[in-house]
């Protein structure tokens, strides 16, 4: 299997469930459309550090979901020990975002503050709502604060320090 940096992948989704008793996976993709990961031929699966390199054989949407088979996996225990991993594919083999737009991932750690220069803690999570996406921001002590992912509330998003600027009151 070959290897890459953690760094170099960009999360895409992740594995909710195995679907029937051949190794077939539900994944819940975090992509502007649902079928964004049906581009790629390989896929990335695992969490942390710990990632491998899998070949996509099949895949289709199933409702909200894509259940996908990959090579390797060929019954349901291999597809359940799956499931909770994530989904990435190489930064390389993406498009550029364009200016102010960013891949969820990028947005993990970074460290939030209001205006007033409450720290908020770090972003640990970002999700789709019917309406705009949501930042979840965790401080130390386990406060959690969900932020509207909207130009009045996000102000400022500074990758190469690692920030996020936000309008957000800190009662909220």
């Amino acid at each position: 299997m070959a290897t890459t940096d953690v760094h170099d992948l960009v999360i895409m989704g992740r594995i909710v469930a195995p679907y029937g008793v051949f190794g077939w996976l539900k994944v819940l993709p975090d992509t502007e459309q649902i079928d964004g990961l049906l581009d790629y031929k390989t896929w990335w699966i695992g969490k942390d550090n710990d990632w491998r390199e899998l070949k996509v054989e099949e895949a289709k949407i199933h409702n909200d979901v894509i259940v996908v088979k990959l090579q390797g996996l060929s019954e349901r225990d291999g597809a359940f020990a799956c499931k909770g991993k994530q989904v990435a594919v190489p930064r390389a083999s993406l498009p550029k975002p364009g200016k102010n737009e960013y891949y969820w991932s990028d947005l993990i750690g970074l460290q939030v503050k209001n205006l007033q220069e409450v720290d908020f803690g770090k972003v640990t999570d970002v999700f789709a709502t019917g309406a705009n996406d949501v930042v979840v921001a965790k401080s130390d002590d386990g406060t959690e604060r969900l932020i509207p992912y909207i130009a009045q509330a996000i102000l400022e998003v500074d990758l190469g320090a690692g920030t996020m600027l936000v309008d957000w009151d800190a009662d909220f």
